[in-house]
């Protein structure tokens, strides 16, 4: 049916009355929304904008054996602006010129950071690790100017600087490479720190906590109203390490005011292969990786050594390794312990003459060991030839890392005829004598020589060395243990073989070389070693194991100064102050007058 004109035009006058109360309607609406209750608006708008700032959480502790926190963590703040868009020129340039000198930063700098926060209206982090003094001062300028935000966050340190540094590592920031490596839900961001070496870098999963944030609400200009939620951070794990807290500071002290403050020192437990002590010379101080903003330590960083020698480092053992060439003759030669050999000086092998440190005079076995006479030890190996000193070499695992857990430990070098055979390269007399006092291709760490110790110790147990007892975590409470003794290899020998190496090292410390460390109550065994250098001084050596008298050892040690010339006279103190600490002998008494030795 057909649509009169009528009806058409009556139906367009309802919609455009329809059309015109809708319009009103919506006109209303915009007045009462923004005249009649702009401001009521204003307060919903601000109530819907808010600021997300991260916490960092501490990280996990680490202690030694006895409970010193050896790491942990400080209060520092970081300051935020929290992207106030309505802040004009000249408020922007007073809060530069007010917050610059509490932060080190460039004004620029602090500008950029300002209007990109405001033009993305973002929080941004101005800077982070402000110091105690830097925030008192900012505290009270937050008063006055809206937008600006301080945040207590948990800051790694270090409360007793170098302690064990080579062992911990340091932590930095991580880079946008690290970042995109980790597992998204691991809770990192491109601004995180994370461990870069060591313990910090090794157990970073474990020493890392679950950040926290604060939901902040801002209003239109930036100035925070009120905390939505605090969400709490959540602790690392705590990791117990192996150390002796006394020992370590000790060694290390005592390595630091060496000859040449350059060595390592390093003691195991003979019983379990528990680190006692591992400290590398020189030492860095960890903080200067997290220092206050107000701190200047770019340099100071760029400067440290990172070079762990304890593990590194690979020198010949030099006098140390009679030792071995002793165990080789007793177990597969009828060695006479008794008979003498006469030390003129000098050796006469035929191609060449090797001298000998002095002049020994008529020396059996006890005198050769305990007066580290070479002459003896080189008539010991011409008489049974290189063979047993290498298979000796092999049993104690020399030329194999100790296996501790970390990274780039050096495995040192095997000494012997069996690999110039396999190369079909010749051996020489020469090569003998020089394997038999540890010169030559023969290279040592110095954890090695304190492993050989620690199985001479335990009658044959080469142990691995390990340095974390457990790993307990702050959430729950668990425990985790880590650490357990493991034996890598059994060099057994036969027992009187045993008990005349115990013998004769025994007499190089009642009257030989090793006097140092005859200490009262205590039963010492240590030898003394000197390094030829053709690059400079001769390096020293001294390695030991010791107990309380009469009972079984529990202490084994190497010490090694680079450049310390002499072995009883460089090393041989730090070794004396390492077995008093551990044994709680405090005593000033001084040592035993030492044999000037060159070995």
């Amino acid at each position: 049916m057909a649509i009169t004109k009528e009806v058409f035009n009556g139906r367009l006058k309802i919609l455009l009355k329809a059309a015109l109360i809708v319009g009103s309607v919506i006109a209303l609406r915009l007045i009462n929304i923004q005249v009649l209750h702009h401001q009521n608006y204003m307060q919903l708008a601000e109530r819907n904008r808010t600021q997300i700032l991260y916490q960092t959480a501490p990280r996990g502790r680490v202690f030694t054996a006895d409970g010193v926190a050896i790491a942990s963590n400080s209060p520092s703040f970081s300051l935020y602006y929290l992207g106030n868009t309505s802040s004009g020129t000249e408020y922007l340039n007073q809060l530069v010129t007010d917050i610059a000198p509490y932060i080190k930063l460039a004004p620029q700098t602090i500008r950029t950071g300002l209007e990109t926060s405001g033009k993305t209206g973002k929080a941004m982090a101005l800077v982070e690790n402000l110091s105690t003094q830097s925030t008192v001062a900012l505290q009270e300028l937050q008063q006055y100017y809206p937008g600006i935000y301080l945040l207590e966050e948990a800051k790694r340190s270090y409360p007793y600087g170098t302690l064990a540094s080579h062992l911990l590592g340091y932590i930095g920031s991580m880079d946008e490479r690290q970042w995109r490596k980790r597992d998204i839900n691991a809770g990192y961001r491109l601004a995180s720190k994370i461990g870069k070496n060591g313990i910090e870098q090794k157990f970073e999963e474990q020493l890392k906590g679950k950040d926290g944030g604060v939901y902040l609400e801002v209003d239109y200009r930036g100035r925070v109203k009120r905390i939505i939620q605090d969400k709490k951070w959540a602790a690392g794990s705590d990791i117990y390490l192996t150390l002796n807290f006394t020992l370590q500071q000790v060694a290390e002290e005592a390595l630091k005011n060496s000859k040449t403050g350059r060595g390592a020192a390093v003691a195991l437990d003979p019983r379990n292969g528990a680190v006692l002590a591992l400290a590398s010379a020189p030492a860095y101080d960890p903080n200067l990786f997290v220092p206050y903003s107000d701190q200047e330590t770019t340099n100071a960083s760029k400067q440290i050594n990172e070079y762990n020698l304890a593990i590194q480092g690979i020198y010949p053992p030099a006098s140390t390794f009679k030792i071995i060439t002793a165990a080789a003759a007793l177990e597969e030669t009828d060695l006479d312990v008794n008979r003498k050999v006469t030390c003129t000086g000098k050796y006469d092998s035929g191609p060449r003459v090797f001298k000998c440190w002095g002049v020994h005079g008529p020396v059996n076995f006890f005198d050769g060991m305990s007066n580290s006479c070479d002459v003896y030890f080189y008539a010991l190996a011409a008489s049974m030839g290189p063979a047993p000193i290498e298979r000796m070499e092999r049993k104690f695992m020399f030329g194999r890392p100790t296996g501790i857990d970390l990274p780039g430990e050096k495995a040192g070098n095997l000494y012997g005829p069996t690999r110039r055979a396999r190369n079909k390269t010749y051996w020489f007399v020469g090569d003998t004598l020089n394997l038999s006092i540890g010169q030559g291709e023969l290279l040592v760490t110095p954890i090695k020589l304190a492993q050989f110790a620690a199985a001479l110790a335990s009658r044959g147990n080469v142990y691995r060395p390990y340095y974390v007892d457990k790993i307990v975590s702050n959430q729950t409470g668990k425990e985790q243990k880590v650490g357990q003794t493991e034996i890598l290899q059994r060099a057994d020998l036969k027992p009187e073989t045993y008990d005349l190496l115990y013998k004769a090292l025994k007499h190089t410390v009642d009257n030989g070389t090793a006097r140092r460390v005859k200490i009262k109550g205590l039963d010492v065994y240590a030898k003394t070693g000197t390094a030829q250098n053709p690059h400079g001084a001769d390096h020293g050596w001294f390695m030991a194991f010791a107990g309380k008298e009469g009972e079984e050892p529990s202490i084994a040690l190497a010490v090694f100064v680079e450049f310390g010339e002499g072995g009883s006279s460089a090393a041989g103190p730090i070794a004396r102050a390492m077995l008093e600490a551990y044994f709680g002998l405090n005593s000033n008494a001084p040592s035993a007058e030492a044999t000037n030795a060159g070995a």
